[in-house]
């Protein structure tokens, strides 16, 4: 296998694990997102299928089973919001176009929203509410971050190196603010490293920048690791391995990143 092969099955070996790292936290995310945006559109009884799924814990462990799997469609089908709900309150927001809490409210709502359903249409819809907003108040600060954020999911989701370039100076931006702020600086260096061809340095420094102010920032430590093993720096990988299972034992991403170590050390051995 030459370098370049191995180069970029180290590379696609990370964009596998940072889908998994993606997709765990928009499920643990969909529940709660899904009951703030019912805060603005209503008409569900999200805390009735709660209670439910409560009740039906009682049974026996057979019928329990069986209705949990019921309940679960039902969940599911109650946490999508409908495209008229939707289109109603962008309207509303619409002809609404000063009121910076509503914009605001309801932009930080479907952003999250339309995140977890990886729905890139809505996200574009969502960024004209966030960047109307900004333009009300440009130092919001919780407004400039969420705006980063939607371009950088965008930009994931479509392979956007445009959409990564508005992320990275949106986040510089919101730095300026808060420079200690480890989980932007974080997101900020995952645009170099997730833009193509990858500026896995650039990404590097701002990783290492990050851990300055938070040494023990998990994700921070994961994506660490898996930048220096796409460059085959397993002894530096190894360092910040160790520290992130100091960290949280439990990581889940800890097996695949402890493999991936090994796979680098048996190859610098072969050289």
């Amino acid at each position: 296998m030459s370098v370049a092969d191995s180069e970029r099955q180290r590379f696609s070996l990370f964009k596998a694990i940072f889908v998994k790292i993606f997709l765990m936290k928009t499920k643990v995310l969909l529940l709660s997102i899904t009951a703030v945006v019912l805060s603005f559109v209503g008409g569900f009884l999200l805390a009735n299928a709660l209670n439910r799924n409560e009740l039906n814990s009682l049974r026996a462990e057979n019928e329990r089973l069986k209705n949990t799997q019921i309940a679960s469609r039902q969940s599911e089908s109650e946490n999508i919001l409908t495209d008229e709900e939707i289109r109603e309150k962008i309207a509303e927001a619409d002809r609404n176009p000063n009121n910076f809490a509503f914009q605001k409210g309801l932009g930080l709502a479907l952003y999250r929203y339309a995140a977890v359903k990886q729905d890139t249409k809505l996200l574009e819809e969502v960024a004209r509410l966030l960047k109307r907003a900004g333009e009300l108040n440009s130092q919001d600060y919780d407004v400039m971050v969420a705006l980063g954020n939607l371009y950088f999911d965008i930009g994931y989701y479509n392979k956007s190196n445009e959409n990564f370039q508005k992320a990275r100076e949106i986040y510089q931006n919101a730095l300026e603010q808060k420079p200690n702020d480890a989980d932007v600086r974080t997101d900020l260096g995952l645009t170099f490293f997730l833009t193509n061809p990858p500026e896995i340095d650039k990404a590097i420094g701002e990783f290492q920048k990050s851990l300055q102010t938070n040494s023990k920032h998990e994700k921070t430590l994961q994506v660490l690791t898996q930048a220096l093993l796409s460059q085959n720096k397993a002894n530096e990988a190894e360092k910040y391995l160790d520290l992130l299972r100091e960290v949280n034992q439990n990581n889940e991403i800890l097996p695949e990143l402890t493999t991936q170590l090994e796979q680098s050390k048996n190859n610098l051995e072969k050289q």
